[in-house]
């Protein structure tokens, strides 16, 4: 039972940093977006955004929402962090290794 835990806890591990790995690539595009798109300020974002949408409203919403995404990035790192540790701890306690 204990190895078959084990096992779990390090394939959950595992399959979260390649989560994280995902989630970075994601913010990344964004944030490259966010880089290309504001500055030009293009008729079809506002249109995106709905009627009553001004590019300071944009902005602002887009970059809370890359703030807190990046936050929320943080804070899963953390916990992958401590889940690989666990994980590893396991690992040197099982008997014979």
């Amino acid at each position: 039972m204990r190895d078959e835990f084990e096992r779990r806890v390090d394939t959950l591990a595992i399959s979260g940093w390649w989560t994280l790995l995902i989630a970075m690539g994601v913010f990344l595009v964004q944030w490259i977006a966010y880089l290309i798109i504001t500055p030009t300020e293009r008729p079809w974002v506002l249109a995106l955004w709905g009627g009553g949408a001004d590019w300071s409203q944009v902005r602002v919403y887009w970059f809370w929402f890359l703030a807190g995404f990046k936050i929320f990035l943080a804070v899963f790192a953390v916990v992958l962090l401590w889940l690989t540790l666990w994980a590893r701890q396991l690992r040197r306690q099982k008997p014979g290794g």
